[in-house]
């Protein structure tokens, strides 16, 4: 039976929300579908094709083509989890203890979505299996540091480059799982995960207040999501295309496992880059 002090903790709360907001329906991206339908205006059916089979860089499909395609992606999310958000404002007061967690989620959700289609952008692995089953330890780890990236974490921010430097390096369509489960990287994705479950608290309480009046809170909280949701996926956006996968010269093969070297790594402080959550 977990115990008050293990309900409190801010990992263990973040690490929650995190699975329940990727059972969510319509969470998990499909990725040969996404790149299909994302590339369909810019690119050749061949290119969409090797896209799909290894990466966009491999495709030689170029960066200027992959972030209009992300940027698509991100007003799209925003514009969705802004409506949603909205909605979730519009009864007030006094639904607030159905409509926040439920808000909160549909949130941390959208934030998933928008996190794999960049990473599938820019020729990250495929991040979820087919079968519907919970998604793994290495999957939950790099999704916990992509959601650091995008609340400014400058130890996400160092873990994401070592993840893709470590994918690079051994040229391999697979992630990690050694370094993300108990390696250099697992330390940071828990450092991690509990700093988000310190913000993640505020995040709800902001919530709360911002749906008290009903219509007015609506508005409030709509306009909230969109002003902290767009900055933080191009905060995304900005890191994943600046990394060593997006290069033409990165081809990937198939492998069932992997292992890799573990080179050590900064353990940065957990804080916000100056600039926060706010766009540069």
């Amino acid at each position: 039976m977990a115990t008050g002090k293990e309900i409190e903790d801010p990992e263990s709360r973040f690490s929650t929300v995190l699975v329940s907001a990727a059972k969510l329906p319509g969470v998990r991206i499909h990725r040969e579908a996404y790149l299909r339908r994302a590339l369909a205006r810019y690119c050749s059916e061949d290119e969409i094709r090797r896209a799909i089979e290894e990466t966009p860089a491999a495709a030689g499909i170029s960066l200027e083509v992959l972030d209009r395609a992300a940027g698509e992606s991100i007003k799209y999310e925003t514009a969705k989890v802004s409506a949603l958000s909205a909605a979730a404002g519009i009864p007030g007061l006094l639904f607030l203890p159905a409509t926040v967690p439920a808000d909160v989620a549909q949130y941390f959700g959208h934030m998933l979505r928008i996190s794999q289609k960049l990473a599938y952008l820019y020729s990250w692995p495929d991040l979820f299996s087919d079968d519907g089953d919970d998604p793994d330890d290495a999957t939950m780890g790099v999704l916990t540091l992509f959601l650091g990236v995008m609340f400014g974490t400058q130890s996400a921010n160092a873990a994401v480059g070592k993840v893709a430097g470590m994918m690079s390096e051994q040229v391999v369509k697979k992630l990690p799982q050694k370094a993300l489960t108990k390696g250099v990287i697992y330390p940071i994705v828990k450092k991690v995960a509990g700093y988000l479950g310190v913000k993640m608290t505020k995040q709800t309480f902001a919530r709360s207040v911002s749906k008290a009046v009903p219509v007015v809170g609506a508005v409030v909280s709509g306009g909230l999501t969109f002003a902290t949701y767009l900055p933080m996926a191009k905060k995304l956006k900005r890191h994943l295309a600046s990394l060593e996968l997006t290069k033409p010269a990165h081809r990937v093969v198939r492998v069932e496992a992997v292992e890799v070297h573990e080179a050590s790594i900064t353990d940065y402080a957990e804080q916000p880059d100056a600039g926060g959550t706010t766009s540069k």
